[in-house]
């Protein structure tokens, strides 16, 4: 069996090109799973014979395919399966393949940190590096009983087969999450608190225009802080009623930010993912008598107009033109 894990070089704004790109990976398997949003994993375990092609070869394939038929450039990591083609594809470059050969899965691994291992968390990572269990290697030939009573039964047991090689994930043939995302990463690590609210602002505004543009509204937000040691904290909170409202979706993600109390938390990374996206001409909202929110809609509706005609850039809120 061989996994494709393919990363669609998408330009900002562009995720909603990732069904056309699903379209072409499944002339050649119907097993592809999207991972939003700009990702996707393929099964060739048949393609390889129908085709009476390897691996490398359709991933060639591919690459051409779709910078020829829709001008987007990609990434490609081959394994034996999920698990390894997600690590190959970050030994990948452009116009290179990363590959786990089925032979050679032992040497693939043995000198790669345990942190490298999808799934692996900074806190398992940590554990595990302060008894000197630092490389994939030596997590394999760890006694079991070790691996358990470091992090638990079920998880050592888990990690032990993934070190050795042993990849049982599978390929779930799904539809494109019903979700867009965004992220705002800082020039250094962030201490200020107001620059903070200034990168959720930006992202709200962002996802909203996105969502009207797309005339969608959305259910829920989730919210996503990645610190310095590259832990991250991730919090959701369904919305009262779908929206694709920029200055609701903005208060929804000041009060989670509020929420998780930070002080002088030093941010890498904020990102928002609006989920839970259904039509907007399905939805509705609840009428209020505050003339603000409805001047507010209106302006909305202007600024959304002038972006189209000029650029995302054309417009954008006070706080964020300085």
């Amino acid at each position: 069996m061989t996994i494709l894990c393919v990363r669609f070089q998408l330009p900002p704004m562009y995720e909603a090109a990732l069904p056309g790109l699903l379209g072409l990976l499944e002339e050649f398997t119907p097993v592809v799973e999207a991972l939003p949003p700009d990702g996707a994993l393929a099964d060739l375990r048949g393609a390889e014979r129908y085709f009476g092609r390897g691996a490398a070869e359709l991933a060639a394939v591919i690459r051409v395919r779709a910078l020829a038929l829709h001008g987007v450039d990609c990434v490609i990591g081959a394994g034996p399966g999920p698990t390894l083609a997600r690590m190959a594809l970050r030994d990948a470059g452009p116009g290179r393949m990363g590959e786990v050969p089925r032979d050679a899965v032992a040497e693939f691994l043995a000198d790669k940190p345990v942190a490298a291992l999808p799934g692996v968390g900074p806190a398992t990572a940590r554990t595990l590096c302060e008894y000197g269990l630092d490389t994939l290697g030596l997590v394999a030939a760890a006694p079991l009983s070790t691996l358990q009573r470091l992090i638990g039964a079920k998880a050592g047991r888990e990690l032990r087969e993934r070190a050795s090689g042993v990849d049982r994930g599978r390929v779930v043939p799904n539809a494109v999450s019903r979700s867009l995302a965004t992220e705002r990463p800082f020039g250094h690590d962030e201490l200020d608190t107001g620059r903070h609210r200034r990168a959720l602002l930006s992202a709200a505004e962002e996802l909203g225009t996105r969502l009207r543009a797309l005339d969608k509204v959305c259910r829920t937000l989730t919210l996503t802080v990645r610190y310095a040691d590259r832990s991250a904290t991730t919090r959701s909170r369904t919305l009262k009623e779908p929206t694709a409202h920029s200055a609701a979706l903005t208060r929804a993600a000041y009060d989670m930010y509020e929420a998780l109390g930070l002080q002088r938390a030093r941010v890498r990374v904020i990102a928002l993912r609006a989920e839970g996206l259904d039509p907007a001409e399905h939805s509705s909202y609840q009428l209020t008598f505050d003339p603000l929110d409805d001047k507010a809609r209106r302006i909305e509706e202007v600024a959304d107009r002038a972006r189209e005609r000029f650029g995302p850039g054309a417009i954008v809120p006070g706080a964020l033109a300085a």
